[in-house]
């Protein structure tokens, strides 16, 4: 499962922020990735940056607290990484509960 988790949060990384995900996937390197491209789109301007982050719903509370810090990039990337392992763990978990429903014992 964690695996599979892995995966799937690299996936939706690599669909939402255009980052190549490594020939191995691992926490680290989609974590560099992801920390590289958080430093360019910070750099070109804020609209597309923050579009993107409400897109991802990542909590406003949370990015005002690390923006302005010396390591932003890299602990917005951790909010980013965060965010998207929680939607993949939600999907999965979800998917498994509408797996039991669909089972024989639950059919009319």
């Amino acid at each position: 499962m964690a695996d599979s988790l892995m995966e799937q949060t690299a996936g939706a990384l690599q669909e939402e922020w255009g980052i190549t995900a490594p020939d191995v996937i691992s926490e680290e390197a989609i974590m560099q990735k992801l920390e590289e491209r958080v430093f360019n789109l910070m750099q070109q301007g804020s609209d597309a940056f923050y579009s993107l982050m409400y897109r991802l719903d990542i909590s406003e509370k949370k990015l005002n607290i690390v923006i302005g810090s010396e390591d932003a990039p890299r602990r917005i990337a951790r909010l980013i990484f965060d965010r998207q392992l929680q939607k993949a763990k939600s999907r999965m978990e979800h998917r498994q509960t509408l797996d039991d429903w669909d089972s024989e014992e639950y059919r009319f």
